[in-house]
């Protein structure tokens, strides 16, 4: 019954998706209201199989959506319209992992164990490599950047001093991570914001890459304060045992690690272009890059045919995994076209332009990143609650300039990935390291907040610069 099911959801899912980007692609034809019944039925469905807290949050989604379409006397018609937005954030979703196949049958962390065998002698230093890491996989492989980067990296920290190694490797990790979210073009919430507030992927970047290697830096230091050098191994063994092993294959060269680096490159750069010369949607231009580009990179690797069979495998696997996603965000986005259909977004930007009257954009713009913060303790994903926040901001009519608009709802969802028990980052952390997802948010409110007070100053001087 259970793998009937799961058939079912995955041949829904890629329908869903593959017809989603056939109406991007070809918007003359009319495959909206498919869409939107392929998406009831999706929810109807996956409402038994989610987690009973995602049940709850989605039906509370569900009921309001309800509610405002029946108060404002909208046609019968509309209660199975509404599915559908949000679907270009599954698609990311969907197709985003597909670009960690090149990195794990690379065997990149062969090589990455290597140089810190060989070139890490505090666990300063350690600290920073392994926050790095995770900087720059984050770029390319979202979620799996935790896994990779801590399977790559424990073994080396057992040479080194360190009192509470699961917190060393979660704080790191997870900061790493975090970062990179502000700008990446692969992230979903970047997508899901610009596409909303209007502005484009290069022209917000020499705002939110500063403030992105501020968190970066201001992470090494305090993360990197009490160093301690390694360990005297045991006589017998070495602890350049496991470089020389490594060094034996192609796959052990540290030097193949700048391949990854490069790649990151090259790909922002055809993101950048391809933005310029095509008028889709962000997140669905930055979905149709991620196979070819992953599959031109295997072919490099010579791994072509393992890239094929990983990628039948995600294919094959994915349903499961995604369907408390499909119906949380489905739910959302129903919310959504539920608040335009009965036009309450009109009275949320009413409210929100009186509280600004007030108050003052640069207040307003100082509590504006503690909203996904907050939220997230509630169990909303950020990328929910940007999508949610953008219903009732309007730039335009409160007077805002949408590029500090945009960094305000980056920035504050970021600190949401670091600190909400409830979202994939830290769930994901403490299933690996074996901790409770409080135990790892608390670890790192300390530098969340640090963080928080900086992106507030941030924002106070970009409002005054830029107006």
């Amino acid at each position: 019954m259970i793998v009937r099911v799961s058939e079912m959801l995955r041949v829904l899912f890629l329908s869903v998706i593959s017809l989603y980007l056939l109406s991007t692609l070809m918007s003359e034809w009319e495959i909206g209201p498919l869409l939107s019944i392929l998406c009831f039925i999706i929810v109807v469905l996956t409402f038994r199989l989610a987690k009973r807290f995602v049940q709850i949050l989605g039906g509370i989604f569900l009921g309001l959506g309800v509610l405002l379409l029946w108060t404002s006397g909208s046609q019968w018609q509309n209660y199975i319209l509404a599915f559908g937005p949000m679907l270009d954030l599954l698609t990311m979703f969907t197709l985003i992992p597909i670009l960690g196949i090149p990195i794990k049958i690379g065997r990149y962390g062969e090589g990455i164990q290597a140089i810190i065998q060989k070139k890490v002698k505090t666990s300063g230093h350690l600290y920073m490599m392994t926050s790095g890491i995770s900087y720059f996989f984050s770029i390319f492989m979202n979620l799996a950047t935790l896994p990779m980067t801590y399977y790559s990296i424990r073994p080396a920290l057992a040479s080194f001093p360190v009192r509470n190694k699961e917190r060393f490797m979660s704080r790191a990790i997870s900061r790493g991570f975090a970062m990179p979210l502000l700008w990446a073009p692969v992230t979903p919430i970047v997508g899901i914001v610009i596409t909303m507030t209007g502005v484009s992927w290069g022209s917000i970047l020499p705002y939110v890459i500063p403030l992105s290697v501020l968190g970066l830096g201001l992470d090494w230091f305090i993360g990197s304060r009490k160093s301690q050098r390694m360990a005297i191994p045991h006589p017998g063994e070495s602890v350049h045992e496991t470089a020389a092993a490594l060094e034996t294959g192609y796959a052990g060269r540290p030097g193949r690690v700048f391949q990854i680096l490069v790649a990151i490159a090259i790909f922002n750069l055809i993101v950048s272009l391809a933005e310029k010369q095509f008028s889709l949607p962000f997140l669905i231009l930055v979905s149709l890059i991620v196979i070819p580009f992953a599959f031109s990179w295997s072919l490099f690797l010579k791994k072509g045919k393992e890239f094929g069979n990983q990628l039948i495998e995600h294919l094959q696997t994915f349903s499961m995994s995604m369907k408390d996603q499909f119906f949380i965000f489905l739910s959302t986005g129903f919310f959504i076209s539920a608040i335009n259909f009965s036009n309450f977004n009109e009275t949320l930007y009413g409210w929100i332009a009186a509280f600004i009257d007030v108050a003052g954009v640069e207040v307003f713009l100082i509590i504006l990143p503690l909203i996904p913060l907050g939220l997230a303790f509630l169990g909303l994903h950020p990328a929910v609650s940007l999508a949610l926040m953008i219903e009732g901001v309007n730039p335009d009519a409160i007077g805002i300039s949408p590029h500090i608009l945009t960094v305000a709802m980056l920035s504050g969802a970021v600190s949401s990935f670091l600190v909400g028990p409830y979202n994939a980052t830290l769930g994901l952390m403490s299933n690996i390291i074996k901790v409770n997802s409080y135990k790892v948010s608390n670890w790192n409110i300390p530098f969340a907040a640090v963080y928080v007070a900086c992106v507030m100053l941030y924002l106070f001087l970009l409002e005054r610069l830029l107006n």
